[in-house]
């Protein structure tokens, strides 16, 4: 059976980082890259927040620069899905939808999250043209415009609060009467002049045809319909870490986000690390997951280095 000294599980800017440094400590690293190569960043149209890039860069194309820099340095990267794991023990035993079976002396998990979304036509149709479920992301290219944001809890009172810095008005809609978020964060969002709360609002269709131009909403208790016109649609509903595969092998909190001890990426199992939006409920962004890949790989390569292994 084939054996490396480390496996990386998933890819995007944890696990191209983790695969650099990885590299470059002679780890000799396998990279399998998961159903979606390169992570959100492959959905994600401008960049502009990622230091070294002055100008802005599409997201695809920085994820093809980590990913060329990390090949470069001797990564092995192969386009399959981890589907079963036994994480116990010195070798880790990993097994790939398209029948890939070997063994690891460390593991990087570096899965991500995926957005949730409301599952509407119109919202996957303008996605990138004024639909994002990141505001500190995409919320500055609507700057002096009016934007929606969508949800009740804590998420979406953070992206209202921050969007009410850059907008004249953000229209937060609420399904119920009532808001998920904590007190604080509601007394913020009720307390910030140019946020309007719409209760009991669900969404419809979002509008435009190239760009957002505004959004079709329904009371959910009389079921009048009506528009608001805004330039962006924020989805603020939370997300989902892609951690399923590890369920049962690794701790967890309660909406899946593996837990990793403080100060480091290490796991509750010796020799696997974890990296980037699979731990990561707070920040979710591309260059906290690049830190905590470089993080995930110094952990790695000390354990390998104790272990006599490298």
């Amino acid at each position: 059976m084939e054996h490396v000294k480390c496996l990386i599980i998933g890819s995007g800017p944890a696990g191209y980082t983790a695969a650099i440094y990885a590299a470059r400590a002679a780890m000799k690293p396998l990279m399998f890259t998961g159903q979606e190569p390169g992570g959100q960043l492959m959905i994600t149209t401008d960049v502009e927040n990622y230091p070294g890039y002055p100008e802005g860069i599409m997201g695809p194309q920085m994820m093809d620069d980590f990913r060329k820099q990390a090949e470069r340095f001797g990564t092995e990267i192969r386009y399959d899905v981890v589907t079963e794991v036994k994480l116990e023990g010195d070798k880790k035993y990993i097994k790939t939808e398209g029948g890939q079976e070997l063994t690891a002396d460390s593991v990087i998990i570096s899965t991500g999250a995926s957005a949730k979304w409301l599952g509407l036509e119109s919202e996957t149709k303008l996605m990138n043209k004024g639909v994002s479920a990141c505001a500190v992301c995409d919320g500055f290219f609507f700057k002096g415009q009016d934007v929606i944001v969508v949800g009740g809890g804590d998420t979406a009172a953070e992206e209202a609060s921050y969007l009410a810095k850059l907008c004249p008005n953000v229209h937060l809609l609420i399904r119920r009467d009532e808001m998920r978020a904590s007190k604080i964060m509601q007394q913020r969002v009720e307390n910030t002049e140019n946020i309007t709360i719409h209760w009991n609002t669900s969404t419809v269709e979002v509008l435009g045809e190239d760009e957002v131009v505004g959004a079709r909403v329904k009371d959910t208790k009389t079921g009048e319909e009506r528009v608001i016109d805004a330039s962006a649609f924020f989805v603020a509903i939370g997300h989902k870490p892609n951690t399923d595969l590890f369920k049962g092998a690794l701790d967890m909190d309660d909406t899946g986000y593996l837990i990793t001890k403080p100060d480091s990426t290490k796991t509750n199992i010796e020799g696997v690390f974890a990296s980037g939006d699979a731990q990561d409920n707070v920040y979710r962004q591309a260059v906290t997951a690049a830190g905590t890949g470089c993080m995930a790989a110094l952990d790695a390569e000390r354990y390998l280095v104790e272990k006599g292994i490298i």
